[in-house]
């Protein structure tokens, strides 16, 4: 029963996402036009960010894989990420997470519920470092503190919550001080490649927006991933960039536009590991299925 409130909630949210998108653009047709003029070489430089961007993703599961002790080589690990990002983008929630976990399970007998864990460390750092971008340019220092304060006990708090639920003990991982500077550095490295992407989808549609309001913006956005209900939580992050709009100050029409250029360049780099996929025979090396 829960399975279907679920999907009829998503169903919701995409539906809802549609009619508001069309409405929008029936009354701001001028923002067509400007879609319209983007020019091909910000698309391309977008293409070339988000290449990077897999290779940060690539680097944080690593470092989770670190935390696990269970390192791959370097084929198999980039083959199972663009895997995981293709079903993350089409399938709702953390479905890319569910593929690496059934897989290092059925490979690598890594116990699914180690990986669990290893991953909410991951997520937490990322709350982490997306509070302070949210909050670091665009509020007081002390608010900033205060912030980053109650999200890193909110945080702390699931992983542990987590340990006790599926008594998992955090001594199965390898929480070393250089396993976990390596994770928090390579969350950092991604939060700066997608600091850079959003800067320049904004800038090609808002020439005056400052890299402050870019870092707060993808704060805000980066929190989507955590009530991802819809693919590509298509929607989700919308809502969460206007809802906090009076941190990065950055208008509606801009937002939305940004949006559309950002699902557009995400898309041909999901065609681009699409065919990695195909090229590399990657289902017959990975062996799923």
């Amino acid at each position: 029963m829960k399975n279907i409130y679920r999907a009829a909630l998503r169903i919701a949210v995409l539906a809802a996402t549609v009619v508001a998108f069309t409405w929008y653009l029936s009354n701001h047709q001028q923002l067509l036009r400007l879609l319209g003029r983007t020019p091909l070489h910000v698309i391309t430089v977008l293409v070339l960010l988000y290449i990077v961007w897999f290779g940060a993703l690539a680097l944080t599961v690593h470092a989770t894989l670190r935390l696990c002790r269970n390192p791959l080589a370097l084929g198999e690990h980039l083959l199972l990420n663009a895997y995981s990002t293709l079903v993350n983008f089409f399938v709702p929630g953390q479905g890319g997470l569910a593929v690496r976990g059934l897989y290092l399970k059925k490979q690598h007998g890594l116990r699914l519920k180690n990986y669990v864990l290893a991953s909410l460390v991951y997520y937490m750092f990322y709350a982490i470092v997306s509070a302070l971008m949210l909050l670091v340019t665009s509020r007081p220092w002390w608010q900033t503190a205060l912030g980053l304060l109650l999200v890193g006990l909110g945080s702390h708090t699931v992983v542990r919550w987590y340990e006790r639920r599926s008594m998992t003990r955090s001594d199965v991982l390898d929480l070393g001080p250089a396993n976990l500077g390596f994770l928090l550095v390579a969350t950092m490295i991604q939060a700066v490649v997608q600091v850079a992407i959003y800067f320049c989808e904004l800038r090609s549609v808002s020439p005056h927006i400052d890299l402050s309001q870019a870092v707060t913006y993808t704060g805000a956005a980066n929190f989507s991933l955590f009530v991802a209900l819809t693919p590509g939580a298509i929607g989700i992050r919308e809502s969460f960039l206007l809802f906090s709009q009076q941190l990065h100050h950055v208008a509606t029409a801009s937002i939305v536009a940004a949006s559309v250029i950002d699902r557009a360049a995400f898309l041909i780099l999901l065609g681009l590991l699409g065919l990695l996929t195909l090229v590399f025979h990657a289902k017959r090396a990975l062996k799923i299925g």
